[in-house]
């Protein structure tokens, strides 16, 4: 027989479950955006981190620096996933009670 508390216990922890997955459900559909370059690199990433859209400005595709525009992409991209993680546990923070909990996200 388990203590009652247990079972009070065991409910919370499963509805805590399934919100948890309508937040990731959420989250996979939005996004945020960095852009590199002054602008001219702008990457967007949804809150699962995943790319979903990049942006050139025709100006920073110079031919004889591929080098220059591979870097600014690579720092807009960074910088959105960044931004998406920053999203993600802000969000998990709103469910967890601010309690960190490992191995969540």
């Amino acid at each position: 027989m388990k203590p009652k508390g247990m079972g009070n216990l065991m409910k919370q922890a499963q509805k805590m479950q399934q919100q948890m997955l309508k937040m990731q459900e959420e989250l996979a559909t939005r996004t945020v955006s960095a852009a590199a370059g002054g602008g001219m690199v702008e990457a967007t990433v949804n809150g699962q981190g995943e790319l979903v859209g990049l942006r050139l400005e025709p100006e920073v595709v110079d031919p004889d620096d591929v080098e220059m525009l591979c870097d600014l992409v690579v720092a807009a991209v960074g910088e959105a996933q960044r931004r998406a993680q920053e999203m993600t546990q802000q969000e998990m923070a709103k469910l967890t009670g601010g309690m960190n909990i490992p191995g969540m996200f």
